[in-house]
């Protein structure tokens, strides 16, 4: 924490010169006192992401909603919405997280579902007139702000070799990254996968903090840094099977062996005739396939997905918390969180009930919803192609200007909203032309719009 103490006193010094002079000034006193709060009781980097965040209302109310300059931008319309980036170098990176969650099992004793596997995916764009994606000749890192390790806050190295059959060491994930590290170039991005990450930080192991801070950062050959950014890193533990599969709970009344874990395994053996707990620890996908972890499964078995949302079609009440938040992340960690929660939208408006997920013709992880249900074919992405895996502007991933699913900018978790005001100076969609671009777009250019520059 000593080493960014430094950048947090500068930046507080920037807030305080602002805020003195700001006409909301009570409002932004109570924001600074939360930030001072957070520092002294050591979440520094939520301390700092916080204050970046209120910058830009700061700065309205010093004048600097639309007319003036920020960071060497030109102002916009005083809404937020124009062409008045803070990026003035060469390059600008951006980064986020594949899935928008990430959940693991909280121990692995007994059986697992989902290890440690957090995914960071990053492009590199030279600026200019024609701005170009760039891979060759580049260094990319990443680290997790306030989390080096993870051995200590999860079993999974001690039953690692049991479920996957593999070798691991300690605070080394399953595609070969670490906590830190370089990430890997592919051809028009970086990314570094499989990262065992879990929601607690060093400075507080014991509370789940399930919005992780990852920084990346770019080299050239020589070492020089060329840009850096911060993105989040979710992941979370919050899968919630002791409400109904605690001792003699409702879905196992006979059954209380002390452990949630294997009052599920004792149940399974007694209902499909299996002798799992006898041969713990076990991995799920063994025998029911998951695309999640690229396992096959047995033949004649249902798929995890398939599985597990058909054995628990009974407890569909159309409800996100009496239904999916019972095993997905959750009441807590709210994983369904971006602009189309905030509309209204739930897990239900794209998915469908959990029968709907247990259909025999659905595809687990490959037939999911596409943006085009929604909005017109401008804004669809393409065919046979995940909303993860699709491109365009250029280019350009979907997910770098829009957010990660169930994260779609402006999320209501303010960590997810950091990067767009850093390259910005506001939240939301990173829709600010000169973020990447040198120029001002002719009318009608732009991803969506249209144009020579699509």
């Amino acid at each position: 924490m000593l080493s960014i103490i430094p950048d947090i006193y500068f930046r507080g010094e920037i807030h305080m010169k602002i805020l003195l002079e700001s006409k909301y000034f009570l409002i932004q006193i109570v924001v600074t006192l939360i930030f001072i709060v957070c520092f002294a009781m050591g979440t520094s980097v939520q301390a700092e992401n916080i204050l970046l965040l209120t910058l830009p209302i700061i700065m309205a109310g010093h004048g600097h909603s639309g007319g003036g300059t920020v960071g060497g931008g030109t102002g916009g319309s005083g809404t937020g919405g124009g062409t008045s980036p803070p990026a003035t170098g060469d390059y600008v990176v951006i980064a986020w997280n594949d899935l928008g969650m990430h959940c693991i099992d909280e121990s692995f004793e007994d059986f697992g579902l989902l290890p440690p596997y957090n995914t960071l995916v990053a492009q590199v764009i030279k600026r200019g007139k024609e701005p170009k994606i760039v891979t060759r000749g580049l260094k990319v890192t990443y680290r997790i702000l306030d989390n080096t390790s993870s051995d200590t806050k999860t079993d999974f190295w001690d039953f690692a070799g049991q479920l996957f059959g593999v070798s691991l060491a300690s605070n080394m994930g399953l595609a070969g990254f670490g906590l830190q590290g370089s990430m890997r170039a592919e051809q028009d991005s970086f990314i570094a996968e499989g990262i065992p990450l879990t929601p607690f930080s060093d400075s507080a192991p014991d509370v789940p903090a399930p919005y992780q801070i990852a920084e990346i950062k770019v080299f050239d050959s020589q070492g020089n840094k060329l840009a850096a950014t911060r993105t989040v890193a979710p992941v979370s533990t919050e899968i919630t099977c002791n409400a109904c599969h605690d001792d003699r709970g409702k879905a196992n009344p006979g059954i209380a062996t002390g452990v949630v874990k294997r009052n599920i395994l004792t149940l399974h053996d007694q209902k499909e005739g299996t002798s799992l707990m006898a041969n713990r620890p076990i991995l799920c996908a063994n025998c029911h396939a998951s695309a999640a972890l690229n396992k096959p499964g047995k033949a004649g078995l249902p798929s995890l997905s398939k599985a597990m949302h058909g054995k628990h079609r009974k407890i569909d009440d159309g409800t996100m918390a009496g239904t999916c938040y019972r095993c997905h992340p959750g009441t807590q960690t709210k994983c369904l969180r971006g602009i189309m929660f905030q509309k209204g939208q739930t897990c239900q408006s794209c998915h469908g009930n959990l029968r709907d997920i247990a259909s025999s013709s659905r595809r687990p992880w490959i037939d999911e919803p596409r943006c085009g249900q929604c909005h017109d074919s401008a804004y669809s992405q393409p065919a046979n192609t995940l909303y993860r895996f699709s491109r365009g502007h250029h280019g350009v991933f979907c997910q770098a200007c829009h957010g990660s699913q169930h994260a779609i900018y402006p999320t209501v978790n303010p960590e997810d909203n950091a990067q767009s005001i850093r390259l910005q100076g506001h939240g939301g969609t990173i829709d600010t032309c000169r973020v990447c671009h040198t120029n001002d777009p002719d009318a009608g250019e732009g991803p969506h719009g249209g144009g020579s520059d699509d």
